[in-house]
C-alpha cells in the first residue's frame, strides 16, 4: 500500500510536468531543454518562501509565474535572437542552474519542519478516514485541476492557434498572426505547468536540491510517448489524460525495477534504459501502422 501512494504521488507530480513537455514536444514540436532547469527553480522558490514562513498554497501561482517567464526568456531567444530552439533551450538550462543556486542560497536546502500544502487547514479538515491519504488527495487535485484548466484552453481560440503551429505553421502565417508569438506563449505556459511541479515535489520531498531537475526532460518525454502509445486508439480518452495515466506508469516502472533490486543510484540508468525501450517500441508501433496503411 505504501508503494502505491508513493507511486501515485509522484506519478501524478511528474505528471503536471509531463503536460508541460506535451506542449512543446507533441504540440510544438520544440525541444525544450529549459524544462531542466525551471523544475529546480519551482523547487527552490517554494523552499525559500516555505522556510520564511510564507503561505504554501500561494507558493503554487507564483512559482507558475515564475515559470512562465523563463519560458517566455526561452521563446525570446529563440524568436527574436534567431537561436536554434535546441540551443535556446540550452541555454537558459545552463543560466538557471546559476539562478536557482542563488535563489536558495546553497545546493540544498531543508523544509522538514514548516507548513506545507499538505498541512494547512483545509487538509486538516477532511474526514478522518481520508486523511492517512491527504498528499495524494492533494496532489490528485491540482493535477486534475491543470489538466482540466489545459484542455479548456487548448479549446479556446489561442489554444486552437498553439495546435496550428506545431501542426502547420504556414497557416498562422496565412492568418496574419504571428507564430513566433504563439510559439513564446505555448512555451511560457509549459515551463509554468513544469515550475509548479518542482514547487509541489520539493514540499512532498520536503527539501530542494540543485540537482533534482537532472533528467526532468527524459522523465516528462518517457511520460508523454508511454502515455500517448498506449491509448492512442481509445478515443473517449483525451490526450491531456493518457499524459497522466503514462507519467503514473512511468513511476511504476521505476518503483518496480528499485524493489527489484536496483539500489537507488541506478536510477537515472534506469529511466534511460526505460526512455530508449520506449523510444523503439514507439517506432517499430509507428512501422506497422505505415506498412497496413
Amino acid at each position: 500500500m505504501t508503494l502505491l501512494i508513493s507511486v501515485l504521488e509522484q506519478g501524478m507530480i511528474y505528471a503536471i510536468m509531463a503536460l508541460g513537455i506535451y506542449i512543446t514536444y507533441k504540440i510544438l514540436d520544440f525541444p525544450d531543454l529549459t524544462v531542466d532547469g525551471s523544475f529546480p527553480m519551482g523547487a527552490a522558490i517554494a523552499a525559500v518562501l516555505i522556510s520564511k514562513d510564507f503561505n504554501p498554497v500561494l507558493t503554487l501561482p507564483i512559482c507558475f509565474l515564475v515559470g512562465a517567464v523563463v519560458g517566455t526568456l526561452t521563446g525570446l531567444i529563440h524568436v527574436k535572437l534567431k537561436v536554434r530552439d535546441l540551443l535556446s533551450g540550452i541555454i537558459m538550462m545552463t543560466a538557471l542552474y546559476t539562478v536557482n543556486l542563488r535563489i536558495a542560497g546553497r545546493a540544498n536546502l531543508p523544509i522538514y519542519n514548516k507548513v506545507t500544502i499538505f498541512e494547512n487547514d483545509l487538509v486538516k479538515s477532511m474526514p478522518e478516514a481520508i486523511l492517512p491519504f491527504k498528499n495524494v488527495v492533494v496532489i490528485v487535485i491540482i493535477t486534475f485541476a491543470c489538466k482540466y484548466i489545459l484542455d479548456w484552453y487548448l479549446e479556446t481560440k489561442a489554444g486552437m492557434l498553439l495546435r496550428a503551429v506545431g501542426d502547420n505553421d504556414k497557416i498562422i502565417t496565412s492568418l496574419s498572426v504571428d507564430k513566433g508569438k504563439v510559439k513564446i506563449i505555448g512555451l511560457a505556459i509549459a515551463n509554468g505547468l513544469v515550475s509548479l511541479s518542482g514547487c509541489i515535489f520539493a514540499q512532498e520531498q520536503r527539501f530542494f536540491d540543485v540537482s533534482m531537475g537532472t533528467g526532468t526532460m527524459v522523465i516528462g518525454l518517457a511520460s508523454v510517448i508511454i502515455g500517448t502509445s498506449l491509448f492512442r486508439r481509445i478515443t473517449f480518452l483525451r490526450v491531456t489524460t493518457s499524459v497522466v495515466i503514462g507519467s503514473v506508469i512511468y513511476k511504476a516502472c521505476v518503483a518496480l525495477a528499485i524493489n527489484l533490486g536496483f539500489a537507488s543510484t541506478d536510477l537515472k540508468f534506469i529511466t534511460a534504459a526505460l526512455f530508449l525501450i520506449i523510444l523503439v517500441l514507439g517506432m517499430e508501433r509507428k512501422k506497422k501502422v505505415n506498412i497496413h496503411a
